[in-house]
């Protein structure tokens, strides 16, 4: 459910242990700029001091981007805390499912790598593009998209595009979900990733007059997990309730008292795929894909009787949510199906209508569908169109057939498990690979942070459930030395938008109508909650024509949408924020 109270700060952080020390709940206003914090150029705060910039601290690479070549200023690195959680050398992930040794243990978790184009060196209005590279929720390490004497296409990789259009580009890095520390412990349970991210933007903010780009232009991108992520970090800007584990990293603009001194609400938010909502996101995925009949007629019901009971709970929360759709109507369980419906026929039109060459199969034709993995080869499959019916001639959608539409979606991949996200530890499952691992103390393995899986938890000795505490979810969760509902909470952007937190002005979402990663319900109600905050002043969703789960498969559009919201913010040296 929706809450806009403060977190138990202090006694989260102690049942945890998530921080070696913890600041005080209070924190006063953040400041206005990163001048606040500093004082002829250097940070007033002593631990912001060891988070200064060094403008010559770069090596100069060249790039070739639509064909013509680009020097690019390179800082490798940054740590952007002052206090990092250092990690083991061999990390899980590696090729083949095997481990992968890291060379960086210090901060290679906290670390983002800058990538300023020529035309942007001494240019301090520049849109920061702000890209973290998560997937699944798990822990990002520190990449460079940017390589010396790699070519980029500007129409079709965000990297190039941001390069060309003069942007800082900034690969960030994050704790998250399946880091292993140098002690053993799971340093990555929520809420890491988000403070993470929160870390790095009041870096930029704490060292903006030093840097190229303009901190007050910050535009956040990711896809899938990385959508979800910065779905959250747009979400819940100068939100006060992160500042114990900020401070506990020694994040900048959190001074001894535990107040924030610096902000960390962010421009514009680029999110693909958000998975998100992790809290309900099982109940959501069970009922839309039992609603119509899906998981029987694709045959991926193997759990009928765990399917029934978490989809029967979807009307109680989408009620609780209050939300409405663009014509005033309300978004219940009994509305859902036919507004994604209309979703995807906007979806089908926009993409008639955006090119004359672009065709929809008829009734009886088939689609290509090519996919493969990154590295693979790709693979073409027909799929018959039996659902959508549409008018060529007039780019319009005569008929939407739901039934057999979602059935179309669940055949492009097998459904995924029930419960879909939280499935470590019921029926005796411990080896799937479900969001569970991204909860409880960094001292286990897991947690399951869902009331049904909770309360449906058989494996003994694993810590969590009713049958290792004797508790069910409720009696757990009432507890004040408990906070894994805590968790869920500081990663749900449904939680901030509307309420007190500078939630991000400008948001572009997208979500494929082939992608079954997640339910539907949970980009359209991110897309019907953004709309109803009056903080934000432009909001670009869409499911996205033919698409799976997937991001930056939108460049030309996504770029354009990145340049007109930031024209129409104006020059960001002459005009205060908010």
């Amino acid at each position: 459910m929706a809450r806009t109270r403060l977190l138990r700060g202090v006694a989260l952080a102690g049942a945890f242990a998530l921080t070696a020390a913890v600041a005080p709940a209070s924190v006063a206003a953040a400041a206005t700029g990163a001048s606040a914090a500093r004082h002829h150029g250097h940070a007033a705060d002593p631990q912001d001091a060891a988070l200064d910039f060094d403008s010559a601290a770069y090596t100069t690479i060249t790039v070739t981007v639509d064909g013509r070549p680009m020097n690019v200023r390179w800082y490798k690195e940054i740590c952007y805390v002052a206090d990092p959680v250092a990690a083991a050398a061999q990390q899980p992930g590696g090729p083949g499912g095997g481990g992968t040794t890291i060379p960086n243990t210090g901060c290679g978790y906290q670390s983002m790598n800058v990538f300023v184009p020529e035309s942007a060196f001494e240019d301090q209005r520049a849109p920061v593009y702000f890209a973290v590279n998560n997937s699944g929720w798990k822990a990002s390490y520190v990449r460079a998209s940017v390589t010396a004497g790699t070519s980029y296409n500007s129409s079709t990789s965000n990297v190039g595009a941001a390069l060309k259009a003069g942007y800082v580009f900034v690969d960030v890095a994050n704790r998250s979900r399946g880091l292993v520390g140098a002690d053993g412990s799971a340093p990555g349970k929520a809420p890491a990733a988000v403070v993470d991210a929160k870390a790095a933007v009041r870096y930029l903010r704490l060292n903006d007059a030093a840097m190229p780009g303009s901190a007050e232009r910050i535009v956040i991108n990711g896809t899938s997990g990385g959508g979800a992520l910065v779905s959250i970090l747009g979400a819940s800007g100068n939100s006060a309730e992160y500042a114990p584990y900020l401070a506990a990293i020694g994040a900048a603009g959190i001074d001894a008292k535990g107040r924030s001194t610096l902000r960390d609400d962010v421009f514009a938010v680029n999110a693909y795929c958000p998975i998100t909502d992790l809290g309900n996101a099982d109940i959501a995925y069970e009922w839309l894909y039992n609603a119509l009949g899906t998981r029987d007629a694709t045959g991926s019901n193997a759990s009928p009787e765990a399917a029934t009971e978490l989809a029967a709970r979807f009307a109680a929360y989408e009620k609780s949510l209050g939300l409405r759709n663009p014509d005033g109507s309300r978004l219940t369980a009994a509305t859902m199906l036919d507004t994604i419906e209309k979703e995807v026929v906007r979806s089908a039109e926009t993409y008639l209508k955006a090119d004359p060459a672009h065709t929809i199969p008829p009734l009886g034709g088939t689609f290509e569908i090519t996919s493969g993995a990154p590295g693979g080869s790709p693979t073409t499959k027909s799929y018959v169109n039996d659902w959508i019916d549409v008018d060529d001639t007039t780019g319009t959608v005569r008929s939407v057939d739901m039934e057999k539409y979602l059935s179309f979606v669940a055949t492009q991949a097998t459904l995924k498990t029930t419960p879909a996200f939280d499935a470590v530890g019921v029926d005796g499952n411990t080896t799937s690979g479900t969001e569970t691992d991204l909860f409880g103390p960094p001292t286990r393995k897991y947690m399951n942070y869902t009331e049904y899986s909770w309360n449906h938890n058989d494996v003994a000795g694993d810590g969590s459930g009713l049958d290792d505490t004797g508790l069910t979810w409720d009696q757990y969760t009432a507890g004040k030395s408990t906070a894994v509902d805590d968790q869920v909470h500081l990663l749900n952007p449904m939680d901030f938008v509307g309420t007190s937190a500078d939630t991000a002005p400008n948001w572009y979402v997208r979500h494929g109508t082939r992608d079954r990663d997640t339910a539907f319900t949970v980009s359209v109600n991110l897309d019907r909650a953004l709309a109803s905050d009056r903080q934000v002043e432009n909001l670009d969703y869409l499911l996205a024509w033919n698409q799976p789960h997937a991001g930056n498969y939108d460049v030309p559009e996504a770029m354009a949408w990145i340049a007109g919201v930031v024209r129409a913010a104006g020059d960001p040296l002459s005009s205060s924020h908010r």
